[in-house]
């Protein structure tokens, strides 16, 4: 047998091997006891009633991972009451799911199959159920395919964007009540890992719930006399009311995730309760989340700090820094716990976004001049925010990939990102902007002093430190700098209207993308890209709002992302990539700062099976998610069962 032979047959025996053992007899299931005295009274299944026939059994191959016990109340610390949808994150019950290797694997699904790279066969665990009992059915996935994306009252943009492909609509079959199929007519690489991301494209719906707000099918009167009640305009706004699976503020609505919300907002505590038909088992058979409820306490922002160094949170990474390091390591032998740091995983823990549909035309026509935005690029000292903010160790450069991707080159991180004022002088006067005032500053065309506002969220004192050293360096140049905190909604409505100048923000989401992640972060393909907000739109709803791209460069990433779709194996997509890449870096679309910066990471001594080092990043990562918060366990929890 030749070697490519062996090969292929070692790989064949490998799969039929891990499908058997997939579909091996489960363990026995073991009841939470938190549920036990419900179980006994009669007013819920028992475990093995209430699990589906094959549940997924979690992985505890990772070395820090042991089997747990199941106990406690695991409490949380957010800063707006909006964040209990981070439940929904951290949770990261998925259709599919990217382990913490970034590997994609079957979750909720018992398991999926891809033809061409365009037709998924979605294969649903059977007995599987919603938090309320409900059967979770290929039903669920029907009712959002055709009475919602495609209700122009509930959807007036049609199906998800990551669902069509080059305008084409998914194809949608129900096979039978387990099995549903979408198909394309060309590959759709970016499906499954929609499925999978921190904030998840859902692709069905409680349908036994949501039925009973949808015109099709409720009763006229009793939908009109909601709608009423509600004050809702119609009853589409009160369906999406209703249904929003990732803002988890209506505890109606039956979740998958493994704890459900049992507060409305506003509220100054939130807490979540085990879902008793959660999917997932631990090798032994205990039926997961091991922890029986999570509170969720709203603080002010600022003395999330503070609550977490008093050892009020049992695990806390949203809203600490870097800078709080010091102060949480002292705290530590004093509230028994201990703080980890984890490495952010962003293209750029912080960049500027010179915004180039700024309504003001003599910025817009500068940021729209790669001259200017080089200038402002060489213009910043990287180090002097690396020593001072950082202690030195974080990544100076570009706003792209780190070192830790394949695709990863020097080149990109270093192009326009050395600190050389002089270089910058030589283009900021190349441009033409020679004339200064009495302080020095250089003149806007119109004559206007060149006083740019960065505008921030104002949610930390980080970014103003480093806008400060922004300040400095720029001033060296003749360009000075203001800084401006608004609220975070504000920020952004600005940004979208063109009425900021400059951001600051974290940069590209995922700065360890292999060929086969979605580019789209790269090119013009969202409204939340604060360097090209219109653009982003124009594409987001397919023409209908915001305006085309009339920068060469920019519609050549747009070119090349519709191209990596399309391209029929990696190493085609490999080389977009890099296309893509080597463009944002000549180019300096955004202007990054500084990048792996490392994540304070607050565990109580008492909370088990957390990673000891780890990624903290959003997306892949969903923070917490990959690591699979369900499987931690508290060692000094006490069940009700042994009260």
């Amino acid at each position: 047998m030749t070697a490519p032979a062996a090969c292929v047959v070692a790989a064949l025996a490998a799969a039929v091997a891990l499908a058997g053992a997939a579909r091996a007899a489960p363990p026995v299931p073991v009841e939470p006891p938190a549920l036990a005295a419900r179980v006994a009274a009669g007013g819920l299944p028992p475990v093995a009633e209430r699990l589906p026939l094959r549940p997924a059994i979690a992985d505890f191959s990772p070395l820090w991972r042991r089997e747990g016990r199941h106990g406690g109340t695991l409490r949380l610390v957010m800063g707006r009451a909006k964040d209990v949808r981070m439940m929904v994150v951290y949770g990261y019950a998925r259709l599919v799911g990217y382990d913490h290797r970034g590997r994609l694997r079957p979750d909720l699904l018992e398991r999926y199959e891809v033809e061409e790279g365009r037709r998924f066969r979605f294969h649903l665990r059977r007995g599987h159920r919603w938090s309320d009992g409900a059967p979770f059915t290929a039903e669920d996935f029907r009712y959002f395919w055709e009475d919602v994306a495609n209700d122009p009252e509930l959807s007036p943009l049609g199906p998800p964007e990551t669902m069509t492909v080059d305008g084409e609509a998914a194809g949608f079959r129900m096979i039978d009540l387990h099995t549903v199929e979408y198909e394309w007519s060309r590959p759709n690489p970016h499906f499954l890992h929609a499925l999978a991301g921190a904030r998840p494209l859902y692709v069905y719906r409680p349908a036994h719930y949501l039925k009973r707000f949808h015109a099709a099918y409720a009763d006229p009167e009793a939908l009109e006399r909601m709608v009423g009640e509600t004050r809702r305009r119609s009853w589409a706004s009160l369906h999406n009311w209703k249904d929003n699976q990732y803002k988890n503020d209506n505890p109606d609505l039956p979740t998958l995730q493994p704890w459900v919300v049992r507060q409305r907002p506003p509220a100054k505590r939130f807490v979540f309760e085990r879902n008793p038909y959660y999917h997932r088992v631990d090798p032994s058979g205990r039926q997961l989340p091991y922890i029986d409820r999570v509170a969720l306490a709203i603080a002010d922002a600022k003395i999330i700090p503070l609550k977490a160094g008093a050892g009020e949170s049992d695990l806390q990474a949203r809203g600490i820094r870097f800078a709080d390091y010091t102060f949480l390591k002292a705290a530590e032998a004093r509230e028994d716990q201990r703080v980890r740091l984890w490495r952010t995983a962003k293209g750029a823990a912080l960049a500027l976004f010179p915004n180039l549909n700024a309504r003001d035309p003599a910025w817009r026509r500068l940021f729209r001049d790669v001259r200017f935005r080089r200038a402002l690029s060489l213009a910043i000292d990287r180090r002097e925010i690396n020593q001072v903010i950082y202690f030195g160790l974080a990544i100076e450069g570009n706003n792209t990939l780190l070192p830790g991707s394949p695709l990863f080159r020097e080149s990109y991180r270093r192009r326009w990102a050395a600190f050389d004022p002089e270089a910058a002088d030589r283009l900021l006067d190349e441009i033409g902007l020679v004339e200064r005032d009495g302080r020095g500053l250089r003149k806007l065309p119109d004559g206007r002093p060149m006083e740019i506002v960065v505008e921030t969220a104002g949610e930390d004192s980080e970014q103003a430190d480093v806008l400060e050293l922004v300040h400095d360096s720029w001033l060296r140049v003749g360009i000075k700098l203001h800084t401006r905190p608004l609220q975070r909604e504000t920020f952004r409505n600005r940004i979208f209207a063109g009425r900021t100048l400059v951001s600051i923000w974290s940069g590209h989401e995922n700065g360890l993308a292999n060929a086969e992640t979605v580019p789209a972060e790269f090119a013009p393909t969202s409204q939340q890209q604060y360097q090209w907000p219109r653009w982003g739109q124009h594409f987001q709803t397919r023409g209908r709002l915001g305006a085309a791209p009339d920068v060469p460069a920019a519609r050549a990433l747009l070119r090349l992302y519709r191209r990596w779709a399309r391209a029929p194996h990696a190493a085609g997509r490999a080389e977009v990539w890099r296309r893509m890449l080597e463009i944002n870096a000549d180019q300096v679309f955004s202007i990054g700062l500084i990048a792996g910066t490392l994540q304070p990471v607050v565990v109580a001594d008492r909370l088990r099976n957390v990673p000891e080092k780890g990624v903290y990043n959003w997306n892949p990562g969903a923070h917490f998610g990959v690591y699979r918060p369900d499987t931690f366990w508290l060692a000094d929890a006490v069940s009700p069962a042994r009260r």
